[in-house]
């Protein structure tokens, strides 16, 4: 496992630190890329966590032109804010609709665009938008490597959770899908280990969350049935500790298949059900 603050090479062009906020949903904590050597790019800085920004400082010195954020969850991006106060390099992402979940202070000057570029001595990073995890996540493809920095839209050792309404499972696997349009060979995670093969990953995530779309879709029955329920059964190979966020994943699920029409939402008695569609 690399010690936090430490810089690990993993390309001519590539360096990696990870921060120290592991978690059951961090892994051993976000990873944040440095990109080039002359005119510098950041992907991901992480939370504003005072040890983890000195040590990209030290990693960057006065060459950071860029800070780039796949998405603005607070595990990912509110160390760049901070960077570009020190260093007056450029803000790139895209923001959301606040849903009390997202990093405020994240704030660039334009949206970035699908297939946009921003480029430095050396280097090219090529926006892909991948909405899914949330609405506003965007991976990166370093052009003259094939490594594609894939924030939480592909984790290594534990699975993206999918959180409506700003994420969508039906965005999300066509996401995952739209990677392959684009010359990528590996993945550089948000949290964890690079994975070498980025087609098959691409094609075993697919492969799990239709598999787990199937028992979602057996899982229904005539009479509505809460969320609570269905999680016990829909989830019965994941930790009961982890059913709270399974439940996020699990009404995407369910929203996914009502827009199919093969779920209907109903209320009674207070609550919110769901059932087979007639």
């Amino acid at each position: 496992m690399q010690p936090h603050g430490a810089v690990r090479v993993l390309s001519n062009r590539v360096r990696r630190i990870v921060a120290p906020n592991p978690g059951p949903m961090t892994g051993p904590g976000t990873n944040t890329y440095v990109i080039g050597e002359k005119d510098m790019a950041v992907v991901d800085p992480g939370p504003a966590i005072a040890e983890h920004v000195d040590a990209i400082l030290e990693c960057v010195g006065d060459r950071l032109r860029y800070v780039v954020c796949t998405h603005t969850h607070p595990d990912h991006s509110p160390g760049a804010a901070v960077l570009a106060a020190t260093t007056g390099a450029s803000l790139v992402g895209r923001t959301t609709a606040d849903d009390r979940h997202q990093d405020l202070t994240f704030q660039p000057q334009a949206q970035i665009e699908d297939d946009e570029r921003i480029a430095g001595d050396g280097w090219t990073l090529r926006a892909i938008r991948t909405p899914g995890h949330v609405d506003n996540h965007v991976c990166y493809l370093l052009e003259e490597e094939g490594i594609v920095f894939a924030g939480d839209h592909i984790m290594n050792g534990s699975t993206v959770v999918i959180v409506p309404p700003g994420g969508s499972m039906a965005d999300y696997i066509a996401s995952l899908k739209r990677l392959l349009d684009y010359d990528v060979r590996s993945v550089a995670p948000g949290h964890g280990e690079l994975i070498p093969d980025c087609r098959a990953e691409v094609e075993k995530l697919v492969r799990h969350r239709l598999m787990r779309e199937a028992k979602v879709a057996r899982a229904l029955a005539p009479a509505p049935q809460s969320l609570d329920t269905l999680v016990v059964s829909v989830y019965d190979d994941v930790d009961p500790a982890m059913h709270e966020w399974a439940k996020l994943s699990l009404l995407a699920h369910l929203i996914k298949l009502e827009g199919e029409g093969r779920s209907v939402r109903s209320s009674g008695k207070g609550e919110e059900g769901w059932c087979e569609a007639a």
